[in-house]
């Protein structure tokens, strides 16, 4: 069973006052972990967690008339979940592993005969039993997947998918029709770790969107993440992790760095990297950078200087502005 702890933190202003729902995966319940979290991180959002019928068919049915009647305003599915959300046309989603083959998946792991929900039900029902006829079910109804997508539908889903998977892989597949598809560091099943720095920021980046929210501009000099043996610079990760709660922030550098700021920042600089050598010419509000710069366009925080020498520096800058 998933569990959450004291790492989970509260971000009271995203999707306050809106509707989230989520959908669990196989054999599991509303009464998962990552639902404790979601209502950890988005204490003033409503957090829909039905428990879904083990027949796919009647699932997806069951989704389809609660996002008809509740409109929710973000949609996250995981595994199995992931699935569905995909073919939940016209609303926000993030699919998080996506089981688009599921019916594939559960032969190949042996999720078939007897099988106990991995979290309680509310009806207390704690076994099911997967025969030959509910594989094929679970069949038709995954094939039904990218069905009826067009391209304003595709840019409303994100694809997150854990580099150590070792249950489902279906990033290619979704790539295919998604443009918006990226790894995390993590395994099938989301922990705290991988919940808060794949999958929040993305949910802060559709509450933006959604509410045409313009946050300040941060533009972080990639060689500034750096130390001398090219590994993360002390508190550069946590700086990160605190800017991109009142920032919206990029990297900028030479694309030499896409592998590096893939394994050391993630999901915060996928869509978010800017390959430029004329950084005196970003527009924004601030700039954190070991270049000479100039003239620049942004506040320029020089790193390495006395007032800039550690990141801890800058941590202790921005927490004076208080995220303004």
């Amino acid at each position: 069973m998933e569990q959450t702890n004291q790492y989970v933190k509260q971000f009271p202003e995203l999707f306050e006052g809106k509707k989230v729902l989520y959908v669990h995966g196989f054999g599991s319940s509303g009464q998962s972990g990552t639902v404790k979290r979601l209502q950890t991180v988005l204490p003033n959002a409503t957090v829909l967690a039905p428990d879904l019928p083990v027949n796919p068919g009647e699932a997806l049915n069951l989704l389809r008339q609660l996002c008809a009647t509740e409109q929710p305003d973000l949609i996250i599915g995981t595994s199995m979940g992931g699935m569905y959300a995909e073919q939940l046309r016209g609303f926000d989603r993030i699919c998080v592993n996506p089981a688009l083959c599921i019916a594939d998946t559960m032969q190949q792991h042996g999720m078939t005969g007897t099988q106990t929900f991995q979290n309680p039900r509310r009806d207390g029902v704690q076994t099911f039993y997967v025969d030959k006829a509910l594989v094929k079910a679970y069949r038709e109804v995954s094939e039904q997947r990218f069905a009826g997508l067009d391209d304003a539908d595709s840019r409303r889903v994100y694809g997150l998918f854990g580099d150590r998977d070792d249950l489902v892989d279906t990033f290619t597949l979704f790539r295919e029709h998604y443009p918006y598809a990226c790894h995390f560091h993590g395994e099938h099943r989301m922990d705290d770790h991988s919940f808060m720095h794949s999958v929040v920021p993305v949910i802060r980046w559709i509450d933006d969107s959604q509410e045409q929210r313009q946050r300040p501009i941060v533009y972080i000099g990639i060689e500034t993440l750096k130390d001398g043996y090219d590994k993360p610079a002390s508190s550069c990760q946590k700086a990160v992790r605190l800017l991109i709660e009142n920032y919206q922030v990029y990297f900028v550098g030479d694309k030499d760095s896409t592998a590096w700021l893939e394994e050391y920042i993630n999901v915060p600089a996928w869509q978010h990297t800017i390959y430029t050598p004329r950084r005196d010419l970003l527009y924004g509000d601030y700039l954190i950078s070991k270049q000479k710069e100039g003239d620049t366009m942004a506040t320029l925080l020089e790193f390495g200087s006395d007032t800039f020498k550690t990141w801890e520096d800058v941590i202790e800058y921005f927490s004076r502005l208080g995220g303004q």
